[in-house]
């Protein structure tokens, strides 16, 4: 199984990004695909997950802010970041996992700054 993340960048306070994450490979169809990130000297952390059947968590963080969804025919994952902060600056990594398996992306990193 292979995550291909997409789509961080600099952008300033009160900015947007969108985060897109693409598996490929022998996915279950069954799965939770998510958003973690990991700011620098900071433990990893959820950011938001969602099932193949739509149940989705927030951080509290996050809520209000930042929109998960995902294409289940596509294996994607995308992460709408709205009215972001200079704490949500972290290298953000995608997650896909099912019963015992659990796959990672290899990061993309979004700094908010002006």
């Amino acid at each position: 199984v292979q995550l291909l993340e997409s789509g961080g960048g600099l952008v300033q306070p009160g900015g947007s990004l969108r985060l897109s994450c693409a598996a490929s490979g022998s996915i279950f169809s069954f799965n939770t695909m998510g958003w973690y990130r990991q700011a620098p000297g900071k433990q990893r952390e959820l950011v938001a997950v969602i099932s193949s059947a739509g149940s989705i968590n927030y951080d509290d963080s996050v809520k209000g802010r930042f929109t998960i969804s995902r294409d289940n025919a596509k294996n994607t994952v995308y992460l709408q970041m709205n009215s972001l902060k200079p704490e949500d600056t972290a290298v953000y990594y995608c997650n896909v996992y099912w019963g015992r398996y659990n796959y990672w992306g290899q990061g993309t990193q979004v700094t908010v700054s002006s």
